[in-house]
């Protein structure tokens, strides 16, 4: 039988995964054959600075999905529903809590150093632009704002998670949209 030959981009979802699940340390190269199906060479050959470029890519690819489905309509569209938007894309994006923030998780973890400037920017990006939208909105304290709803969303992970409780991430979700609709 013929091999499945991946393209790179098929592999970095599957990488993600992997790192969601064990961590940068615990993603070892056993589990990263056995989740992505590929032998060490081809591993290698789409990404041969091994393991940290695995990594990178996968940042990356969680950037552009952020930045696509959540910075630009922040930053261009209607605030107001372009808020409403990040909330729902969010409660998709982290299977209503299910799903680890894995720059989070690089951002507790020893991985905070190596990949410290991926993650500043993936959280700076995030608060930026949801910042912009409450401007627009005539909001005095927009930033504070914009840090205290990233926070609260990236505590609802853990929270959620912790107690085994999906349903805790979309109300707490569903508080913080409430909050920054009233103003």
């Amino acid at each position: 039988m013929a091999r499945l030959v991946h393209e790179r981009a098929d592999v970095v979802p599957l990488l993600a995964e992997v790192f969601r699940k064990h961590g940068f340390e615990g993603a070892s190269l056993a589990r990263i054959t056995a989740a992505t199906g590929l032998g060490k060479g081809s591993l290698y050959h789409f990404f041969p600075g091994g393991k940290e470029e695995m990594a990178t890519a996968v940042l990356a690819e969680i950037d552009g999905w952020f930045e696509r489905e959540i910075y630009a309509p922040l930053r261009d569209s209607e605030a107001a529903a372009a808020i409403d938007h990040m909330f729902a894309a969010c409660d998709r994006y982290f299977h209503k809590g299910c799903r680890v923030c894995l720059v989070g998780a690089f951002a507790l973890a020893d991985t905070r150093d190596r990949f410290a400037v991926a993650l500043r920017d993936y959280f700076a990006a995030w608060v930026e632009a949801l910042a912009a939208a409450l401007s627009r909105l005539g909001r005095a304290d927009a930033l504070a704002r914009a840090e205290a709803a990233v926070g609260g969303i990236q505590g609802a992970i853990v929270l959620s998670r912790a107690l085994d409780r999906p349903e805790v991430f979309s109300r707490i979700l569903e508080g913080l949209r409430r909050d920054l609709a009233a103003g």
